[in-house]
């Protein structure tokens, strides 16, 4: 048997999957990480929690499925995407914690940046827009702020890296500094036409050149892990953020096709070939993957808090004692009552781009419930998906057939109902909805030869069910001019001006 091993580093725990040849999941392992919170809007992990607990779900998985080293023939790995570290070349030693995708910190930076008039010239490069959400600017961050750092960056003494680059530095022992293209191109800092960091733009962002690590493909030959972390050393050959390693594993490998994905926040992503269309919807355009010798790229339309709203309920609120207890709590009220929540508790993401907007609940009357604002809290995650569609329709020209969607929030029937009624279009749920992992351990399988190409891969995905939409176009409209209405009043909130 041989079998391929994905590790999924993501925002709130590491995990560890195998899958057989026949592209099926013979083993899991989870492990939860910490986040740290040190003001308002800043949100931070410890860099060597994020590797020792994706080295023991590992090492887990593989002893709980009885696979022994021999056994994998590659390693792929798919990771929260934007987070940002730095550590010392000589030692390995984180110099800050990470700073997560989340964290809002660098708003006023990107403020500057943008009345320097230099939006436009890193978009047109780059694909992307000023937002603290980007690598870059959490990279000056950590030069401009933690002591002695930028004397250090000069002389070549730190390295940066994304998460995929902390592990496989760590899993090679020091011995690969690298990340794949598709991590490369959510930093701000990669040109997409070259394929390659952009000089200019790392001067205009004060990033020494000497810090970035090499950028290789998302599948093929990448690296060896030391012999001592497996017992053997194995090939990693396979890389990609977290998104686009789901946008493989949903299989939307042809122009046109979408997919979504339900985590901690809402990414969409629509595949546009090996054209890199350009957004004047303020979308995002990226880097999907690069694999034997081509670069596909993708339009991709950002929620910064989708599943995070529920565990928000959960911990916040405290209205529910699991997540899984909010699909019921909100079936009980037959409609939101008049309540709109809008979960944006770090910003709003794509299209709005607004850094200091704020989580808002609106409509609350006397009778409203804890069931109406649950209810409306999954129908906020759904409309800001709406908002997206509307804009790559804008960009792209193409009308959306059917939307893929996996992700754990994707379990949730009255949410993926609610999803197909709003968008008017079809909801397919996949049978399984490890879409990552397996788009990950896909390119792995790929770059090692397990697998022969792109149409064997397709047979291994098929779907569990179909949510067709069947709200009346009335009633959509209606509902969408209140989430607009809402919407307003959430916008700028933290940055002193409330929309009327």
């Amino acid at each position: 048997m041989r079998t391929i091993l994905a590790l999924d580093q993501g925002t709130t725990s590491s995990r560890a999957l195998l899958f057989d040849e026949d592209g099926r999941m013979i083993g899991l392992a989870q492990r939860e990480t910490r986040q740290y919170y040190p003001q308002p809007g800043w949100v931070e992990q410890d860099p060597e929690e994020i590797f020792q607990s994706q080295l023991q779900v590992a090492r887990e998985a593989l002893a709980r499925a009885g696979v022994s080293a021999s056994q994998v023939a590659a390693i792929g790995i798919t990771n929260q995407r934007e987070t940002t570290l730095v550590w010392e070349r000589a030692t390995g030693q984180p110099i800050h914690r990470a700073i997560v995708w989340q964290d809002r910190r660098t708003a006023p930076l990107c403020d500057t940046l943008r009345a320097q008039g230099l939006e436009p010239l890193f978009s047109a490069r780059s694909g992307l827009l000023f937002d603290p959400y980007f690598s870059g600017t959490k990279i000056r961050w950590i030069l401009d702020s933690v002591a002695g750092a930028r004397a250090a960056a000069e002389r070549g003494e730190l390295a940066f890296g994304t998460v995929d680059s902390w592990l496989i530095w760590n899993l090679t022992g020091g011995a690969a500094h690298v990340s794949d293209a598709s991590n490369a191109s959510r930093s701000l800092l990669y040109d997409l036409a070259r394929g390659d960091w952009d000089d200019e733009l790392l001067g205009h962002m004060q990033v020494p050149r000497s810090m970035m690590p090499a950028v290789v493909a998302s599948s093929g030959p990448i690296a060896q892990t030391a012999p001592a972390f497996f017992g053997a050393p194995l090939p990693v050959a396979g890389v990609a953020g977290d998104q686009q390693a789901a946008l493989f594993g949903q299989r939307c490998t042809r122009p046109g096709m979408v997919k979504n994905t339900y985590g901690t926040g809402c990414f969409m992503l629509m595949h546009t070939g090996v054209r890199a269309v350009p957004s004047h919807a303020r979308l995002l355009t990226t880097l999907a993957w690069s694999r034997g010798g081509v670069r596909e790229f993708a339009l991709e339309g950002s929620v910064f808090v989708a599943g995070a709203a529920v565990q928000w309920l959960r911990d916040g609120l405290g209205i529910i004692r699991s997540a899984e207890q909010v699909e019921a709590l909100a079936a009980s009220v037959p409609d939101n009552g008049g309540v709109y929540v809008v979960p944006a508790f770090t910003g709003l993401g794509a299209p709005h781009w607004d850094a200091y907007a704020r989580g808002a609940i609106v409509g609350l009357t006397r009778g409203s419930t804890a069931a109406h604002i649950a209810r409306a809290t999954l129908e906020g995650i759904a409309y800001q998906n709406v908002d997206i569609l509307n804009a790559m329709h804008a960009d792209s020209g193409i009308a959306l057939r059917e939307l893929r969607v996996d992700g754990g929030a994707a379990r949730n029937d009255l949410l993926m109902q609610f999803q197909a009624d709003v968008l008017g279009v079809p909801v397919v749920r996949p049978r399984v909805l490890e879409s990552t992992a397996f788009g990950a351990a896909a390119l792995a399988g790929l770059g090692v030869g397990l697998w022969a190409g792109d149409a064997e891969l397709d047979r291994h995905w098929s779907t569990e069910r179909t949510f067709e939409p069947a709200m009346s176009a009335d009633r959509r409209e209606a509902l969408l001019a209140g989430w607009a209405r809402a919407l307003e009043r959430s916008k700028d909130w933290a940055g002193g001006t409330v929309k009327s």
